[in-house]
């Protein structure tokens, strides 16, 4: 009986909020795998249980997170 334990799997969560003050977070190693929420507290309840839900469906992207960067780009 070859009783595995389970690896943690660390994944990197863009929580952006949009121009309603809502919440968004969206996990990019894995497709179509986002969620919302009034407060950061919902936000992060709700993205556990989405990435749950989509690592039933798919196996995350093999990506390393390096950074953000924000660039000015003139109008």
């Amino acid at each position: 009986m070859n009783n595995k334990s389970k690896v943690p799997l660390t994944l990197t969560v863009l929580i952006e909020q949009d121009e309603d003050g809502l919440y968004v977070a969206s996990v990019p190693a894995l497709k179509s795998c986002y969620t919302q929420a009034k407060t950061l507290p919902e936000l992060y309840s709700r993205v556990r249980e989405v990435i749950e839900l989509c690592l039933e469906e798919e196996s995350p992207v093999k990506m390393k997170f390096i950074g953000v960067q924000q660039m000015e780009i003139p109008a």
